[in-house]
């Protein structure tokens, strides 16, 4: 801990809160930070451009994949009472699970679903309704979409696996919804007073909706306020004040104990949590270091930090804390370029409470790393997207983006096209930024012939196409900038029919 306390703390935050939001165009923000037993909140902005309504520090903004860590607790839970192993296949518990690979669906463990090394298709957001069977639907729909790769091989990023977990713990519970699990072991243990589950829960509160991006340049509200529920153990809904994520980091450093004394895990079930469970590829910029049960760990000077970020439809969040120092914040916004608040934040609250230096950006350094071009050439795909490596006319690398399936409907069918420089020996890096980011893509692991296997990319592992599905599927434009690593014109023997 430093000299610098919360309250004097207080006027710069809301200084840097305002200014940041403003220049950003976030509509609205809310900050809650902890020092010890100390915790302050304020807000800016508005929840709703439509409406007006003002934010405050008691409103609710959906907490996106900061879910995840909720669900992984209640894991942990489970664990800790002898009801779950972490190492025992998921089916024991879930035997619905089904992928194109049975080998991998008999395989799959606890563990490797909370710490995003199941190889299960990351980005699939297939929407099952809003009864309480579709998260249960959801998982048996898993069947339809490929195995990215073998259990336990490496990381990437998963949705799908938290939805899995979800199951796991509304089936040992015996309850009707992951909801009512997490409004019975987790909500009101913590004494969460402004956390909602569901859609209509959140309406009885002062809550804010998402915005995008509209066509004047300005931020318009979103068209739908949530994902589908098939997803909400990943996040696809759940909403809170800044302050209620506070109070659950803060159980999380206090062994597992709630403000009032209520063990939610043992110290040795919190301290498991945050124990690397695998490295992750790249800087470690976007994401963090490594990855515990349900935590990112993020290795910075000054300290070990742990946390999550969330992001749905126009709203995103971040949740930090260094467990070492017993300092925490969260931040959540509703729309615009929220990674500057981020930032703004978090140098202000671990610099002076905490000495630990904030999370960097990737930039592309000067001059270009060089590297050796085959190994990334080539097509790569998910369950969200596909991503083709090519070479430019002028002999320069670029990236071809395209959305695939659900993502596609969200965000629109049409591909990015993205010239590329060489970042380190193992990845490049967007030459140009978007919203002032450089996306990273890793190479993990090659084959016998020196080429990447899978690409790592926002956090996802992307599975290289055969030539022969890349020449089958072509998503490339006839573009004169760009030469495809291979002849995208169908052979003779190919039916595209």
């Amino acid at each position: 801990m430093t000299d610098t306390d919360l309250d004097g703390l207080l006027p710069e935050l809301v200084a840097l809160l305002d200014t940041a939001t403003r220049e950003n165009h976030v509509p609205g923000a809310a900050v809650a930070v902890s020092d010890g037993d100390q915790v302050i909140e304020l807000a800016t902005g508005v929840l709703n451009l439509n409406t007006g309504v003002a934010a405050t520090p008691d409103s609710l903004f959906q907490i996106g994949s900061i879910t995840k860590t909720l669900t992984a607790t209640l894991t942990m839970q489970l664990v800790e009472a002898g009801l779950v192993d972490l190492d025992e296949p998921t089916r024991t518990y879930v035997p619905e699970l089904t992928v194109s690979d049975p080998a991998a669906a008999e395989s799959v463990t606890v563990r490797q679903l909370l710490s995003h090394t199941s190889g299960l298709p990351g980005d699939v957001f297939t929407d099952f309704g809003r009864g309480d069977d579709a998260v249960l639907r959801y998982v048996e729909g898993l069947k339809d979409h490929d195995q990215m790769y073998e259990p336990g091989r490496m990381f990437s990023y998963c949705n799908a696996a938290y939805s899995v977990l979800g199951l796991l713990v509304q089936r040992i519970r015996e309850l009707p919804s992951w909801e009512a699990a997490l409004r019975e072991h987790l909500i009101a243990p913590l004494g969460l007073t402004h956390m909602a589950a569901l859609p209509e829960e959140a309406l009885l509160f002062r809550t804010a909706v998402g915005h995008l991006d509209g066509p004047d340049g300005g931020q318009q509200v979103a068209p739908i306020w949530q994902l589908p529920r098939s997803t909400a153990p990943a996040g696809a809904s759940t909403a809170a004040r800044a302050r209620d994520l506070i109070a659950f980091a803060r159980a999380h450093m206090n062994g597992g104990l709630a403000q009032d004394g209520t063990r939610i895990l043992s110290e040795a079930s919190v301290a498991a949590m945050r124990e690397q469970q695998v490295a992750l590829p790249g800087s470690g910029n976007l994401l963090g270091t490594g990855w515990g049960l349900g935590f990112a760990l993020i290795d910075r000077p000054g300290g070990l930090v742990v946390g999550h970020d969330g992001g749905t439809i126009g709203q995103t969040s971040r949740l930090r804390f260094a467990p070492d120092k017993g300092v925490a914040f969260s931040v959540l916004t509703n729309g615009g370029d929220a990674l500057p608040v981020f930032e703004a934040v978090e140098r202000a609250v671990f610099g002076a409470l905490a000495g630990i230096e904030a999370q960097s950006r990737d930039v592309p350094p000067q001059p270009a790393v060089p590297i050796e071009a085959e190994p990334f050439l080539g097509s790569y795909t998910d369950a969200g997207q596909r991503v083709d490596i090519v070479r430019s006319h002028d002999g320069g690398l670029q990236a071809v983006l395209t959305p695939l399936g659900a993502i596609a409907a969200l965000t629109g069918p049409d591909p990015q096209y993205k010239p590329l420089v060489g970042y380190t020996p193992s990845s490049l890096l967007d030459a140009e930024p978007e919203r002032g980011r450089y996306l990273e893509y890793a190479v993990p692991e090659v084959d016998e012939q020196g080429r990447a296997t899978h690409l790592f990319l926002g956090g996802r592992i992307h599975t290289r196409m055969s030539d022969a599905d890349a020449l089958r599927y072509p998503l490339l434009e006839n573009r004169p900038d760009v030469r495809p690593t291979v002849d995208h014109s169908p052979p003779a023997d190919v039916d595209l029919g």
